[in-house]
């Protein structure tokens, strides 16, 4: 099968494409064709060589951790309960590694089905920072009448994150971004807030009041900023600055990925509570144009690929 490849640590133009062995699916899994999978800046990462994925992976490696597409084979005892999808069913879902590729075998209870009226770009874009969105704010213990802070709130997670904290119940969300998202962030619900040295003061001069919890996934200055506007760690969560986050004491997410998990937020999307915003697809042949966008560090919503 086809499968975009990382053979070796590097610039965007290391993914190369190759062709590798279509995996078998074993007991309890199923084989998936996909459609679309999320390009995402964890896999950006991965690619460059930063830790703590450096030390952990051995390359050649397929990235991708999300995806969407058509079941088309189902392994020994995968069906055994009645849960698990049938070939033909139309499925989204996650994995470690695997989803740049024309087939990825996953555990049955890694997909739920796909919503008829989801569009495959969302599908395939949809598992990963949505289900991370949920755990970090389960972690801070958003809740009704709560103020939070959402960093980076025009991309892919922060996206899920602003309108995931109102479905919570929470009162004011606010958020940061550049100036050209601050009209996205004020159609998600969200107050826009210009990130930067004086980001502090900003929000202080918006909710004098104070902020109750924040979720960070730019940087670890963003992170300091988020601490410091909300006074008390048990109450901030990074999704990317692992590190600084556990010396600075701080919340971890809450919980791992799931079916379960992943089927809420489906439910979500199908009741129009949730609307991920796809900022543009590619074929999985050019996911260099995917990383190179992920390595500018800024867009809005989701990258996805999808066709060859």
């Amino acid at each position: 099968m086809r499968a975009m490849t990382i053979p070796e640590f590097g610039p965007p133009d290391v993914l190369t494409p190759a062709e590798v062995p279509t995996p078998e699916p074993g007991p309890g899994q199923v084989r998936v064709r996909v459609v679309a999978a999320g390009a995402l800046p964890v896999d950006a990462r991965i690619r460059r060589g930063e830790e703590p994925w450096r030390s952990h992976v051995e390359l050649p490696l397929v990235p991708g951790n999300e995806f969407a597409g058509t079941v088309d084979a189902v392994g020994p005892g995968a069906a055994a309960d009645g849960t698990a999808p049938r070939v033909g069913a139309e499925v989204l879902g996650f994995t470690t590694f695997g989803a740049y590729a024309e087939f990825v075998v996953v555990p049955a209870d890694q997909v739920v089905p796909k919503p008829a009226g989801m569009p495959w770009e969302v599908a395939g874009g949809f598992s990963a920072q949505a289900q991370g969105a949920h755990m970090a704010l389960a972690a801070v213990g958003v809740g009704p009448g709560d103020t939070v802070l959402i960093g980076s709130a025009a991309g892919g997670l922060g996206t899920f994150a602003v309108q995931l904290a109102r479905v919570r119940g929470a009162a004011t969300v606010i958020g940061t971004a550049g100036p050209r998202n601050h009209d996205h962030l004020r159609s998600l619900g969200a107050v826009p807030v210009s990130y930067g040295p004086d980001l502090v003061e900003r929000v202080r001069a918006l909710v004098p009041q104070g902020v109750d919890a924040a979720v960070d996934s730019f940087d670890d200055a963003s992170l300091r900023q988020a601490l410091e506007i909300v006074g008390d760690p048990r109450r901030v969560t990074s999704m990317v600055s692992h590190d600084a986050a556990r010396a600075l004491g701080l919340a971890e997410p809450d919980g791992v990925r799931s079916g379960a998990r992943l089927a809420g937020l489906v439910r979500l999307y199908e009741e129009g509570r949730v609307r991920p915003h796809v900022r543009a697809t590619h074929r999985f042949a050019d996911a260099a144009l995917a990383h190179r966008d992920l390595d500018s560090g800024h867009g809005r919503g989701k990258l996805v690929l999808t066709g060859w």
